[in-house]
């Protein structure tokens, strides 16, 4: 439920897979694949709109996933000229493969390096990520592969779509993977992502209250988001609330990395809530 005072709508709530940004980085659930598919051929039709390379990559093999997308208008011919690419994973691969966060986020930046050489604008990713979801292990490196994938798309002209069978990982497990994204169709819950603007550690928003603590902590933990000069900046322009645990949990990651923890945020509940608790080793910067 929302607290008294939000003033931020939702925005980051998405309705289709659609949207012109070169720089996407979307986290979509579902519980029917067929769901997914349509989902996936709206991102990528986006794609191609805008000049980038686009890459469908499923559990399926290469042949029934080119064949879903020949459905689209224009994606036969994309396919056949390049534009399109599928991938599935290869036979033999461990059933429960743990991915490498660094090595694939190289890969794509070579891949994106390689779109801009071919003279496209970019590439753009639609990725079933479930079979990398199924154990803790994975779990843990899916989240640093997201935070790192978040990192590089802020600036580079990479975007993707990472899909979740809430059906089979649970609600818990969507719900942490779900937090790392920017945008989502998933309602109701915060973000933690990489900043969109220069000096900043992390970026925070949504709704942080009883419910989300242990989850925060845990995010803050997996990512090790990392302080500059003493500050851990934390940029909200779209926190909606945030308590007492919350700021807690902020200043205390800053505090175990040397530095003092800065929230910039036009959510102006949580510069009362650091007065009038004198919480330590935080600090609430007002932002329009």
């Amino acid at each position: 439920m929302p607290h008294s005072g939000d003033t931020k709508p939702e925005r980051h709530i998405r309705r289709s897979a659609r949207g012109p940004d070169r720089h996407a980085h979307l986290c979509w659930w579902y519980r029917d694949p067929a769901e997914f598919l349509v989902r996936a051929k709206e991102f990528l039709a986006e794609g191609l709109a805008l000049g980038q390379r686009v890459r469908y990559l499923g559990p399926a093999g290469p042949d029934a996933l080119a064949a879903a997308l020949g459905e689209v208008d224009g994606m036969a011919a994309a396919l056949d000229g390049g534009a399109v690419e599928v991938a599935s994973p290869e036979p033999g691969s461990p059933s429960d493969p743990v991915v490498d966060p660094a090595g694939q986020v190289a890969a794509y930046a070579e891949a994106t390096e390689e779109a801009l050489a071919a003279g496209y604008t970019g590439l753009r990713v639609a990725a079933d990520h479930t079979a990398l979801a199924r154990t803790p292990a994975q779990v843990a490196a899916l989240l640093r592969h997201e935070h790192l994938v978040d990192r590089y798309s802020v600036d580079r002209p990479f975007a993707a779509m990472c899909a979740y069978d809430i059906t089979r990982l649970g609600d818990d497990t969507v719900a942490q993977l779900t937090a790392v994204h920017p945008d989502t169709n998933r309602p109701g819950q915060f973000r933690l992502h990489a900043a969109q603007v220069p000096g900043a550690a992390v970026q925070l928003g949504g709704e942080l209250d009883l419910g989300c603590h242990d989850l925060l902590e845990a995010l803050l933990a997996q990512l090790d988001p990392q302080p500059g000069g003493g500050e851990f900046v934390v940029y909200a322009p779209e926190l909606t609330f945030i308590d007492h645990h919350g700021l807690l949990a902020l200043a205390d990651h800053a505090r175990q990395r040397g530095a003092t923890a800065v929230l910039r945020t036009a959510c102006t509940g949580a510069a009362r809530v650091v007065s009038a608790l004198e919480l330590p080793n935080v600090r609430v910067e007002s932002i329009t």
